[in-house]
């Protein structure tokens, strides 16, 4: 089963939050990591904003062991479709679209998946 971590989380684990622990595991398990180019578009972002442009080299060093998946024509247009059908904004569509095409789980402490299927939700602290 593949794994995808939401930018979200991805935070909540590189900067050390209480809920690291639940992404741990999906995370050190490269393998069956995929992460949407979105995600690390995202999380590359915010750490730069909070902890510099050093912060990027530990960002692509985390994110891209596993799997980096691009935005493709196909992506686009399911995550258009999941939008409408989810009520989600762009970057969470994709993200989803991306989880769904690749069988993975999705896991995220981002409130604007709870309750959708292939999702592992914990509410942030």
């Amino acid at each position: 089963m593949m794994n995808l971590i939401d930018s979200s989380a991805w935070l909540a684990y590189l900067t050390g939050e209480e809920n690291r622990k639940h992404f741990r595991e999906p995370i050190k398990d490269f393998m069956h990591l995929i992460v949407p180019t979105v995600v690390l578009y995202e999380v590359t972002k915010r750490m730069m904003a909070s902890f510099g442009e050093a912060s990027v080299i530990e960002v692509g060093t985390h994110l891209q062991r596993g799997r980096v998946i691009p935005l493709t024509d196909y992506l686009a247009i399911l995550a258009a479709k999941i939008s409408r059908e989810e009520k989600l904004g762009m970057a969470d569509s994709i993200i989803l679209a991306t989880a769904r095409t690749y069988g993975a789980t999705l896991w995220t402490q981002d409130a604007d998946f709870k309750g959708i299927k292939e999702v592992k939700y914990f509410a942030k602290k």
